[in-house]
C-alpha cells in the first residue's frame, strides 16, 4: 500500500468564463464529489483557493481548487501542502488530459508534466518533486498540437461533456480506494468499470 492521499487538488481556471472548458475538468470532479458527500468550498485566502474538508470511508482529506488560473496552480498546491506539513506523495492531482480520449480515466504515479501548464507549476513549486498522484481525465486532441490551447480553453462537444462526466462519475465511484493508499486497486476498478460499460449489449 502506499501512503493515505490528504489533499485532492482539482485544477483549472477561476471565472465564469472558464466554467465549462475542457480545462476545467479538475474543478467538475471535485464540484461533483463535494455535492454528493455534502460539504462546499469556501475561499481560503491564504492559499489562494477554494477548499472544503472531507472524509472517503473514515480517511479525511482537504479539498482544494486553485484560484490562481492554470498555470499558476502550484502556488496554491504547495501553499495549503506547507500550512498542514503534507509531502507531495500524499497529494492528488485530477486534471485535463488531452491525450486520452473523452470519457477515459487514468491514475498515475510520477512523470512528467506532458506541456500541461499546471502540472508543470506544481512540478516546479515542489522543487522537481513529480512523486504525486495523478488521476487524468480525458478531454481528446485536437487535429493540431497548435490548437491545443484554444481547444483546451473552449467547452467540449454535448457528446463529448457526457463521456467526459460518465469517467468523473466512475473515478469518483474509486476515490475512496485511491485515497486509502490503493491507487493501483482503484485503477484496476476503473478499468473494470470502464470496460463493463462499453460491453456490447
Amino acid at each position: 500500500m502506499s501512503a493515505p492521499i490528504e489533499v485532492i487538488a482539482g485544477l483549472g481556471n477561476p471565472g465564469a468564463e472558464y466554467r465549462e472548458t475542457r480545462h476545467n475538468a479538475g474543478f467538475w470532479l471535485l464540484d461533483e464529489f463535494a455535492r454528493r458527500v455534502g460539504v462546499e468550498f469556501r475561499s481560503e485566502r491564504r492559499f489562494q483557493a477554494e477548499t472544503a474538508r472531507a472524509e472517503l470511508d473514515g480517511h479525511p482529506c482537504h479539498l482544494l481548487k486553485p484560484m490562481t488560473f492554470m498555470n499558476r496552480s502550484g502556488q496554491a498546491v504547495a501553499a495549503l501542502a506547507r500550512y498542514y506539513r503534507i509531502p507531495a506523495e500524499r497529494i492528488l492531482v485530477v486534471h485535463d488530459e488531452i491525450d486520452l480520449p473523452p470519457g477515459a480515466a487514468r491514475f498515475k504515479r510520477g512523470g512528467g508534466h506532458g506541456g500541461h501548464n499546471g502540472l508543470r507549476d506544481i512540478i516546479e513549486v515542489f522543487g522537481g518533486e513529480t512523486d504525486f498522484l495523478r488521476l487524468r481525465l480525458g478531454v481528446g486532441r485536437p487535429g493540431s498540437s497548435s490548437e491545443v490551447v484554444n481547444y483546451v480553453l473552449h467547452p467540449p462537444s454535448i457528446a463529448d461533456r457526457a463521456l467526459i462526466q460518465g469517467a468523473v462519475e466512475e473515478a469518483i465511484a474509486v476515490l475512496p480506494l485511491a485515497v486509502s493508499g490503493q491507487p493501483e486497486r482503484a485503477m484496476n476498478h476503473l478499468h473494470r468499470r470502464r470496460d463493463e460499460t462499453t460491453k456490447p449489449q
